[in-house]
């Protein structure tokens, strides 16, 4: 399982997950951390742990709870001494900043934004479209496949509030996104509207061998056809997918030609605008049910959750091929192909 946040949740996030579902204490288990590539990085492994042999069963997916993500006091460990101490946002420092430049992942979605001279206009659009593909997604219930509630505490004495829906939905209003003003620079571009938002979340797949599938009888939605990896300068990592999505196409024996539908992670709208530029992918062939910038992006499930979203867009709009991007802090990203089989 992928995670990235990994600080006071307890030793070994994956084994606790695997033990929390019911899976036998036989079952290994290992947690990933590749930022937010991380859960398509699980999936990347388990399937070749399947290719190589070793395996022929494998839960895979990645989570993530950053509300519950802890601040540091990082010199108590020596000792307090006379002064101030720091409190570090855990969030902040090992998940969303850029240790390399020294600054916040939202910088280099400025740095983006510039030199592809994507303007606030065209981000603020595509939030909007994003949100508005996201309500309209959850309108049609085609997100009822993929959605499994979950029950939170909600205090003694009191029932557990049960979510099945992504909660940033309810927020949105098209016209405070206009006017909100910019995060990261004062003569920038990105706004919080126009970012993904901080989340909770997880998603999980079980991959099986071919000749397992056949004896367990088991329906199998798609197969995994190729994936890649890809790094260019960390400051850069916004527009990795660009690299890692034709090395996946092609590890895969396909062409472009024959992708049918797109999931590039919105980790912020100009992401998404950037690779769509450069690959030259349609408007109408990608992130058909919205993405982070409405849905949420808790960074170490987000990579696994757009291939399970990519399942159901190719399911519903019965597409044969389709390609999953993720970018990732340091400059990387990977990408994943998934051929949809027969019923």
């Amino acid at each position: 399982m992928g995670n990235v946040l990994s600080a006071n949740l307890g030793q070994a996030p994956a084994r606790q997950a695997a033990l929390g579902a019911g899976l036998p204490n036989t079952v290994p288990c290992t947690t990933v951390n590749k930022v937010c590539s991380s859960g398509m990085k699980a999936v990347m492994f388990a399937a070749q742990s399947i290719q190589l042999g070793i395996n022929d069963v494998v839960v895979a997916g990645g989570m993530e709870s950053m509300s519950n993500c802890p601040k540091y006091v990082a010199e108590a460990r020596r000792g307090s001494r006379f002064g101030h101490d720091v409190l570090v946002d855990g969030m902040l420092k090992d998940g969303l900043w850029d240790v390399y430049n020294d600054f916040h992942m939202g910088m280099c979605a400025e740095l983006c934004a510039d030199q592809h001279s994507i303007s606030r206009e065209e981000q603020d659009s595509f939030a909007i479209l994003s949100n508005e593909r996201g309500i309209a997604a959850w309108d049609s219930g085609a997100f009822s496949w993929e959605i499994v509630p979950v029950e939170v505490p909600s205090g003694r004495g009191k029932p557990p509030v049960v979510v099945d829906k992504d909660e940033s939905l309810a927020k949105f209003d098209p016209v405070k996104l206009k006017k909100l003003r910019p995060t990261f620079k004062t003569s920038g571009s990105v706004t919080a509207g126009n970012s993904s938002s901080i989340s909770d979340g997880a998603a999980a797949i079980v991959l099986v061998s071919g000749e397992k599938a056949k004896n367990l009888g088991l329906q199998v939605i798609a197969r995994i056809r190729g994936y890649a990896d890809a790094a260019q300068a960390p400051e850069l990592f916004t527009t990795a997918p660009a690299l890692s999505i034709p090395k996946a196409i092609s590890s895969a024996g396909l062409q472009t030609s024959q992708i049918d539908y797109y999931e590039i992670n919105e980790a912020f709208a100009v992401v998404a605008l950037a690779n769509q530029r450069l690959l030259g992918i349609p408007s109408d062939k990608l992130n058909l049910s919205g993405g982070a910038v409405s849905l949420g992006h808790p960074i170490g499930c987000s990579g696994a959750r757009i291939i399970v979203t990519l399942l159901g867009i190719l399911r519903q709009k019965h597409g044969k091929f389709g390609v999953a991007g993720v970018c990732n802090g340091g400059g990387g990203a990977s990408a994943l192909v998934l051929e949809l089989m027969g019923d």
